[in-house]
């Protein structure tokens, strides 16, 4: 397995420095496309199923110019037409025209209509020999490049212009009588042989065809980017599924050593061990001993060789000459003490042999006991490793129950997110609301405040009219009349200039009459009596305010009420029926505690065969799974979705329960749709489509198919 940090990490910071590269290239892209979004033709399909390939574009987008300098040339050349969108047929324009939905005036060339008139050659080449050769003289059309069928628009278009270098040459070009033809310069100056001549300043903000080539380098740059990122991505990716394996692996390989160092370890302490030991020590001394003794026969042959050999040439050199003689004579007598040597020697090394068989032998008991206490320390060992064995598989049994229970407290941390997601809500509701009516009990203290200071204003206004009425007797007796119809208070029937004159008089009276009376006082009676009565119309709307206010509140906790039993009706309901649905024979209920309502909260009751349990500490694992799962499943019935999104729920249950899953929601969940990851057949058999993962060829492919069973 092939893997490396160094890499990944290397890997990692070319992601993101693409990622980075990719966001300023778009933003590079977008801000220069917004400038020139009026290259770009938009419309709505006119008809269904519309082959978007009939329209080819606008005819800047469709060119690429060879040479920048001549761009503000060809955009002198075309002028509008630039903008014009190039179309297949006629049919194709009028159905764009009537039913695209055009933001804009738009022009537009169908290429089975348009014909254009093409400067011929040896007019260009005319034009050449007067300009003073082809880098002063060019046909527009020749300066861009384009593809094969849009030759009639882009004919019609830059066909019958020429492009000069400069003011002079266009001149001598447009008005030579064998020409005659509309000069255009790099400077975007235009020469017409009728006798016009257009220039001056050039428009601002650059050349439209050079952003345009601008903005097609930038978006085929973006391309190559988002391709090298894909690509990075998609090594990345692979990288670190790797990496995952190469870590598992190398957890797993790390675990094995050890356990093997640990096995070693105990198998050294034993007393087989340490007899195995020694018997490979005794065996490496017999091997060296052995050896010894071989090299000492080699020695004792070739030394009685050397002596025959000798002893030979002795009898053949009889008639040689004497030197001769005595030499052999004195190499037999070195040779013959050579041999008396060996002799004494090979004794000794006789002896020694014979020591050794008798240590030989010794030591061949000794191996054979050792043999013996060998096989029974193998068999210790077999039995050892049998235990490895078991305790592997042991291992694996907790290691596929430790991966069940991380699931399940995975799926268990999940259900406890929504929750608390839930939770979160509704705290953030209630919140809300306790905001609310803090907000509106300090409106109502506020209020009731306020009509208490009126209260004691009215009550402090009533004892000043009590005071009025003590000092002016005629108020009580005439009060009963103000405003009678027809009596002396009728203000509505006097007329307004009988009214003014009586005033008049009333007025002198009182100034006759102020002389000797307190004119304040009169005064500050009329205020008092205009704040009593806006007193009394202010305390009349609080009440009212307050009233709406407490009649609301009830009818807001009515609603609730009549809202939440209606709501813990349906789920008590569902609930039940999804219940005995995945258990059948058991029942299922909400009821409130004693002495409580459905406001205060409920309890969950289950019941086997109508034998209720006490609690559900008496249920086991797979049962609490189901009263769990029954629960939301009520609850989400109670407002159902269109679509739900079940990872495994069945992961702790068996078949049967599963199969009863699939049923239950086929039953009650009529009008939603399920995509439900699992992996038990159970589940299948209920199923609309499957999708199938597996791995082929070390790559993960999805297998569709639909269900014949449905």
């Amino acid at each position: 397995m092939s893997f490396s940090a160094e890499q990944q990490s290397a890997l990692r910071e070319r992601v993101r420095s693409l990622h980075a590269t990719v966001r300023t290239q778009r933003d590079q892209q977008d801000a220069l496309a917004a400038r020139l979004s009026r290259c770009n033709f938009r419309y709505h399909p006119p008809e269904p199923d519309f082959d978007a390939r009939r329209v080819s574009g606008t005819i800047c987008r469709l060119i690429d110019v060879c040479d920048p300098i001549y761009c503000t040339a060809l955009e002198t050349t075309a002028g509008g037409r630039l903008y014009n969108v190039v179309v297949d047929t006629e049919v194709t324009s009028k159905l764009l025209l009537q039913r695209g939905q055009l933001a804009t005036r738009t022009t537009i060339i169908p290429l089975n209509k348009i014909s254009g008139h093409v400067i011929d050659r040896n007019t260009v080449r005319k034009a050449q020999e007067i300009g003073g050769g082809p880098e002063n003289v060019q046909l527009a059309l020749d300066l861009i490049s384009f593809e094969r069928h849009l030759q009639p628009a882009m004919a019609w278009v830059f066909g019958s212009t020429l492009v000069c270098r400069d003011l002079h040459v266009a001149k001598r070009v447009t008005f030579h009588p064998a020409i005659r033809r509309r000069c255009v310069t790099l400077d975007g100056d235009v020469f017409d042989p009728a006798g016009t001549l257009s220039g001056g300043a050039r428009l601002k903000g650059g050349s439209m065809l050079v952003q345009l080539q601008q903005l097609k380098q930038l978006e085929q740059e973006l391309k190559t980017s988002q391709a090298q990122l894909t690509q990075c991505t998609n090594e990345l990716q692979a990288m670190q599924h790797v990496g995952e394996k190469y870590t598992a692996t190398q957890q797993k390989v790390e675990m094995l050593s050890h356990e093997l160092e640990v096995v070693k370890a105990r198998l050294a302490t034993t007393s087989h061990a340490q007899t195995h030991a020694e018997i490979e020590s005794l065996r490496a001394q017999v091997e060296e001993l052995t050896a010894a003794v071989t090299r000492d026969k080699q020695t004792q042959k070739e030394t009685a060789a050397r002596a025959a050999q000798l002893e030979e040439k002795v009898r053949d050199i009889k008639g040689h000459r004497e030197r001769e003689f005595k030499k052999a004579e004195e190499a037999l007598k070195k040779a013959k003490k050579d041999a008396e040597l060996h002799g004494s020697s090979w004794k000794q090394r006789e002896q020694e042999l014979e020591t050794l068989k008798l240590e030989v032998s010794e030591l061949q008991q000794a191996v054979a006991t050792s043999t013996q206490q060998l096989a029974e320390t193998k068999a210790a060992a077999e039995a050892l490793h049998q235990s490895l064995e078991k305790a592997q598989q042991e291992h694996n049994t907790a290691s596929e129950a430790v991966k069940e229970m991380h699931s399940r407290i995975k799926q268990q941390k999940a259900e406890i997110a929504g929750r608390n997601t839930e939770i979160s809500r509704i705290l953030q509701k209630k919140e809300q609301l306790s905001k609310a009516n803090g907000e509106l009990e300090l409106k109502i203290k506020e209020l009731d405040y306020k009509s208490k200071e009126l209260q004691t204003e009215a009550t402090d206004l009533q004892a000043k009219i009590i005071s009025l009425e003590d000092e002016n007797p005629w108020i009580s007796s005439e009060k009963s009349y103000f405003g009678a119809v027809g009596g002396m208070f009728d203000f509505e029937a006097r007329q307004a200039s009988v009214a003014g004159a009586r005033l008049a008089q009333l007025r002198e009276r009182r100034d006759r009459l102020a002389r000797g009376l307190n004119a304040r006082a009169h005064t500050l009676l009329s205020k008092e009596e205009e704040q009593y009565q806006d007193v009394l119309r202010k305390k009349q709307i609080v009440e009212a305010d307050r009233a709406k206010l407490v009649q609301v509140m009830a009818e807001l906790d009515e609603k609730k009420r009549r809202t939440l039993l209606a709501a813990c009706t349906q789920v008590n309901r569902d609930f039940g029926s999804i219940f005995s649905a995945l258990l059948p024979g058991a029942q299922a209920r909400l009821t409130p505690p004693d002495g409580l309502s459905v406001l205060d909260g409920l309890e969950v009751k289950v019941g086997f065969n109508m034998t209720w349990k006490e609690s559900l500490g008496e249920l086991s694992g797979g049962q609490r799974s189901l009263v769990a799962l029954s629960l939301v499943l009520a609850m989400l019935l109670f407002k159902p979705a269109p679509l739900y999104i079940l990872d495994e729920v069945d992961a702790a249950l068996d078949l049967s329960h599963t199969q009863n899953i699939g049923q239950m929601l086929k039953e009650h969940f009529k009008h939603s749709q399920f995509i439900i990851v699992s992996l038990k057949d159970g589940m299948f058999n209920n199923a609309n489509v499957l999708f199938r993962t597996r791995f082929v060829d070390g790559m993960s492919s999805v297998q569709r198919t639909v269900n014949s069973r449905r």
